[in-house]
């Protein structure tokens, strides 16, 4: 038995529509009526009216042309959507949200094109020259590549594959807790891929680094986009052995919890678990699922 996945950002998300981003003359015939997604600098969503309801604005109401720095994420149907740094816009909008609060109340499309919009200018704006040999960059392609004139070098819009995993002793799930946190939160272990190294190897090392538990083997179960800025999460469920968990200076405290103790803590307001927005929530409810089950 397992739990349905119902975290933000999985889908369904945009058409994207590869074959727009080589066709200049498309995007701008669609710019008109296209959905504008509108990110600020710090990530927000800048939109007019209301931050209940998604209004997204329309391209002829900003601009009679399509601007140099918009981006092409994609299609719903036969409507066009690009991105749009709010900076480039005349004048402010009023409305502002952070993707976070989107994942939650937004649907699904609005809040996984916003996603996707996020991650991509946030790449643009941190790539602006060379990384060879440091000339100004060209955007290109709808925004998904950027060239460099001098070198001829292309970058591409970077994702940072992350594991987070469920780790059991076959009764217990093991669960940890940074210091920045809020009080008496808890999540499963997550971590960063290193280069050269497989999923399953990044399993092993990070719970490993992070509670002292060796992982006997691993299996995927999900996985969710995290623009935060721009990393992918690869969702895992582990066996280990029961040792007692030692951490290290990343985690402030780890133990092991039975599903009894999970949901006597959590009745009580003991235990905080992951927000439902995430996978890290997923996978603890679907191993929770597993046990009941």
């Amino acid at each position: 038995m397992s739990t349905e996945p119902g975290y933000a950002f999985r889908g369904p998300g945009l058409d994207r529509a590869e074959l727009w981003r080589e066709d200049p003359a498309k995007q701008q015939a669609h710019w008109p009526a296209a959905r504008v997604v509108v990110v600020d600098a710090e990530g927000h969503a800048r939109f007019p009216g209301s931050a209940e309801a998604p209004e997204f604005v329309i391209g002829a109401s900003l601009f009679a042309e399509l601007p140099e720095d918009a981006s092409f994420p994609g299609l719903d149907g036969d409507t066009a959507w690009f991105a749009l740094p709010h900076e480039s816009l005349p004048e402010p909008l009023p409305g502002r949200l952070d993707l976070r609060q989107a994942a939650l109340q937004w649907p699904m499309l609005e809040a996984a094109a916003l996603a996707q919009a996020r991650a991509l200018l946030h790449w643009q704006q941190r790539n602006r020259h060379c990384g060879a040999c440091g000339h100004a960059l060209a955007r290109t392609r709808g925004g998904w590549c950027a060239r460099c004139a001098q070198c001829g070098l292309e970058h591409y819009p970077r994702t940072d594959p992350a594991v987070i995993v469920a780790v059991t002793d076959g009764s217990r799930l093991l669960l940890g807790r940074q210091a920045g946190w809020p009080a008496k939160r808890w999540s499963v272990l997550a971590g960063f891929v290193e280069p050269g190294e497989s999923l399953e190897q990044t399993v092993a090392r990070e719970v490993m680094e992070e509670a002292g538990v060796p992982v006997l083997e691993s299996r995927y179960a999900a996985s969710q986009p995290w623009p935060f800025p721009m990393a992918l999460m690869v969702g895992f469920h582990a066996t280990a052995l029961p040792v007692e968990p030692v951490v290290s200076d990343e985690l402030e405290q780890a133990r092991w919890f039975s599903l009894a103790e999970i949901e006597a803590e959590v009745a009580s307001g003991e235990l905080l678990l992951s927000p439902r927005l995430s996978i890290a929530r997923w996978l603890i409810d679907d191993w929770m699922a597993r046990a009941r089950g």
